[in-house]
């Protein structure tokens, strides 16, 4: 191997060294050294060529929620770096670690009105964790550990290097090729809470009558589920969870009430946020869907948050007890403690009561789902997807119509990152791309991608990577063309004075088996079953086009339409 290394290759090598093995990216000018060092080494990465920059960004999201590792996209300078903001914002404000790589313009061309011009650091400083231009070849390595470290440590999220054209030729020193292990995967040295604050956390839990414990995103990146159920189990308190908590414990767990708060809580999950006299903040930020806009916890209610950024404890609600470090070793020594003191025994009732809440919300949930009635109910596709998916399947969806609906209803039924779907921002066309992602990271896992059909036409053309890859991911349609979520809330706030939401019903089924997609399009309930059946069994891409009832015409499980 010869001593010389150029930037780009440095750029390639560092990334090996971090164990990174798959990019998602896309080519352009300022690209060309970057590109033929991928070709020329010998590194071991996949490059999933996308699209689309945004793609990029939403498939290293998905990756990176799925194996815990840092997920990385690429993309040029100028539109590149323009379009590969979404996937980065998504990622720091939900705290997973993505890292963007633009190229860039030459230092040497700075200031003098270059083609794609564009001060990337200016850019890129709102939407991301830690970020820099390189303005030195020899920096290269120095940098990418930096991003590195700032994406898996405290409060994982997003990093940004910008790599401008002539820097990718100038010369680096191979010797300064390393990486720390440790950052290979997230969360990088977890912090323990300080003496005493899981015993002061568990003395005010177990002071109280009704607790409730709320998780976030944060148990599933932390990798705390086991010493979530265990703790849930023996003292029989009750688990509900955020959107992007779900998956804290499996959703069959007799302590696990499910979804609640404004989107995917239903009336009858709502009856335990309210009556909770304690509520337990697990890896959540307490914002606004969750709490349905503050409105449970009530001001007054006992709370105790644990979260590993300190930031969080304490922003919305007056905090009894904060618990700050990570939270599968804040849970550890929660139960350590318990231990110690022979705590195991049930004694809050959690499980009977959720029995009971689940009761009543299933009954009028299949009520819905039988329902035969055309255009198809979303409940019905939930409920048929229940019955044909694998207990491990991976769902990724849109924040739109069918968000609320799988959240509300479907039973995850294992721990874990099973569910994705992009809470923070809400951009629609994350999932048709995002799920690429996560079938990268999760191959063995039948990757199944939720969404709209104004989510469709955002990133439709990701249909042929998806072909490219020979991914057998199964896209499901809910088509009601128009933009439900603003349609339903026109209907709900503005009395169905309806503006600019409704579109041309497209036949999306035709549209996918165009790019090479086998795919259906239904309108009959009756017929949903089978070809959801199919169509999740068949090797190799497909699409179901499902004609389903409009939002503002549904039962959904939003709360401030409902009532």
């Amino acid at each position: 191997m010869s001593n010389s290394m150029n930037g780009a290759e440095a750029m390639v090598r560092m990334l090996e060294a971090h164990g990174v093995r798959h990019i998602f990216g896309l080519c352009g000018d300022t690209t060309l050294p970057f590109y033929d060092a991928m070709n020329g080494l010998d590194h071991g990465i996949t490059h999933v060529l996308t699209r689309d920059e945004r793609s990029a960004t939403y498939m290293a999201d998905a990756y990176s929620r799925v194996s815990g590792r840092p997920g990385v996209a690429e993309g040029p300078s100028g539109g590149g770096a323009t379009y590969i903001l979404p996937g980065l914002i998504e990622a720091s404000e939900s705290s997973y670690a993505v890292l963007g790589i633009t190229t860039d313009i030459s230092v040497a061309s700075y200031g003098k009105y270059p083609l794609t011009e564009v001060d990337q650091e200016a850019l890129m400083r709102p939407l991301t964790k830690w970020n820099t231009v390189i303005k030195q070849s020899q920096h290269i390595p120095r940098m990418v550990r930096t991003a590195f470290k700032a994406m898996t440590t405290g409060r994982s999220g997003a990093a940004h290097l910008g790599l401008p054209y002539d820097v990718q030729y100038d010369a680096v020193d191979p010797a300064d090729i390393w990486a720390d292990p440790k950052h290979h995967s997230y969360p990088a040295y977890p912090q323990s809470p300080e003496p005493g604050a899981a015993e002061a956390a568990i003395d005010a839990i177990l002071s109280a009558k009704y607790p409730l414990i709320i998780c976030g995103g944060g148990i599933v990146i932390a990798g705390a589920m086991e010493e979530l159920s265990r703790l849930a189990t023996r003292l029989d308190i009750a688990v509900a969870t955020s959107i992007s908590g779900q998956g804290s414990l499996a959703e069959t767990h007799a302590n696990c009430l499910g979804v609640v708060g404004s989107n995917g809580g239903t009336d009858e999950t709502w009856e335990m946020m309210q009556a909770a006299d304690l509520v337990v903040f697990m890896g959540c930020r307490a914002g606004s869907t969750t709490t349905s806009r503050w409105e449970a916890p009530a001001p007054g209610t006992r709370v105790v948050h644990f979260d590993n950024d300190p930031m969080v404890i304490g922003a919305n609600y007056r905090t009894e007890v904060g618990v700050v470090g990570d939270l599968r070793l804040s849970l550890a020594a929660v139960n350590a403690e318990l231990d110690r003191r022979d705590q195991g025994g049930a004694t809050f009732g959690g499980a009977a009561a959720i029995a009971d809440i689940k009761a009543r919300k299933f009954e009028a949930f299949s009520h819905l789902a039988q329902s035969t009635q055309a255009p198809i109910r979303p409940e019905r596709v939930v409920d048929t997807l229940m019955k044909v998916l694998p207990p491990d399947a991976t769902v990724v969806s849109d924040p739109g119509t069918s968000c609320p609906y799988f959240s509300a209803y479907y039973q995850l039924q294992q721990p874990g990152r099973y569910f994705i779907t992009n809470r923070a921002h809400g951009a629609l066309g994350y999932a048709l791309s995002a799920s690429l992602g996560a079938w990268f990271a999760r191959p063995a896992s039948k990757t199944v991608a939720l969404m709209g059909d104004g989510s469709f036409g955002f990133t439709v053309g990701e249909l042929e990577t998806v072909c490219r890859a020979r991914a057998p991911i199964t896209f499901v349609v809910f088509s009601n063309s128009n933009f439900g979520w603003i349609k339903a809330s026109q209907f709900a706030d503005k009395d169905a004075r309806y503006y600019n939401v409704d579109f041309n019903r497209t036949d999306h089924a035709a549209i996918a088996a165009a790019y090479g997609v086998k795919s259906w399009r239904v309108e009959n309930p009756e017929d949903l079953e089978r070809v959801m059946r199919e169509a999740v069994n068949h090797d190799g891409p497909t699409l179901v086009d499902v004609v389903c009832q409009a939002l503002e015409e549904s039962n959904a499980p939003v709360r401030r339409w409902m009532g």
